[in-house]
């Protein structure tokens, strides 16, 4: 990550902070500490999508 000149060390700090977030990096790290099954990820993606459904119909009611 190039600091340019004069630029704030925090706020550089801060850049690469988020960049680094984006990139997903630290979230696939943590998700590769145990193995979960195929079927259960399946399931949870499954659960996920019908309460983010329900949550923007629920927001189309309003």
């Amino acid at each position: 990550m190039p600091v340019k000149e004069g630029e704030n060390i925090e706020r550089a700090l801060k850049k690469f902070k988020r960049k680094y977030e984006k990139t997903g990096v630290l979230k696939e790290l943590r998700a590769r500490q145990y193995f979960t099954k195929p079927s259960v990820e399946k399931r949870k993606a499954h659960i996920k999508a019908v309460y983010v459904q329900d949550l923007q119909r629920k927001e189309e009611d309003l």
